[in-house]
């Protein structure tokens, strides 16, 4: 599967197992439901329950240990942060799950490295653009991957590829409530190949 992550916010449990379903089918095999959704526990334990063999299924908008034991109850094995907690990420690897904490400086990025951190989320990457991320990569470990998240797609992943991103969080892109399983699918397809085309 590609290094991108479908972000479904919004997305409600009586959709979720089918708009799961096109995604791992075009290609995209890592899924997380932020935890502002409609019962995103639901939506998570459905989606692991049909899918978890084939796909890493998680949730998005993680701030608190209690919601990382909840996600991890739910059957996820990957939390996603918009900010850089320690006592979220030690949380998500003590559980064994991945742990992506959201960062958009080097203190903040080393800082959730030596928590544990499984890869960096840099967002709103729009903020600092491939440019900044390729500072940041001169002096990151070149082992700790670093997903461009907001302001990263199909027109540009080859910009931040070249910066350094060895991946994408993908959202509004690829779903909105109200799209069909189908135009996820489609969308889904879009962005696989533009990824396909960008990567080295």
């Amino acid at each position: 599967m590609r290094p991108l992550i479908a972000i479904l916010r919004g997305i409600r449990p009586d959709e979720a197992v089918e708009v799961c379903g096109a995604l791992v089918e075009a290609g995209i095999g890592t899924i997380e439901v932020p935890l502002n959704s409609p019962d995103p526990l639901a939506s998570i334990r459905a989606m692991a329950d049909a899918f978890g063999d084939r796909a890493t299924i998680g949730a998005g908008t993680v701030l608190s240990e209690a919601q990382v034991a909840a996600v991890s109850d739910a059957g996820g094995r990957i939390v996603v942060s918009p900010n850089m907690e320690p006592s979220v990420i030690r949380a998500a690897r003590a559980a064994g799950l991945e742990s992506w904490p959201g960062v958009m400086t080097p203190t903040e990025a080393f800082a959730a490295l030596a928590a544990g951190a499984t890869g960096l989320k840099l967002f709103p990457a729009s903020l600092i653009g491939p440019p900044g991320l390729s500072a940041m990569r001169a002096v990151l470990p070149p082992e700790a991957p670093v997903y461009a998240v907001g302001g990263a797609g199909s027109g540009n992943f080859a910009d931040w590829i070249a910066a350094g991103a060895a991946g994408f969080g993908i959202g509004t892109a690829l779903y909105t409530p109200g799209l069909s399983a189908a135009e996820v699918a489609a969308r889904a397809r879009h962005i696989v190949t533009a990824y396909d085309e960008a990567a080295p």
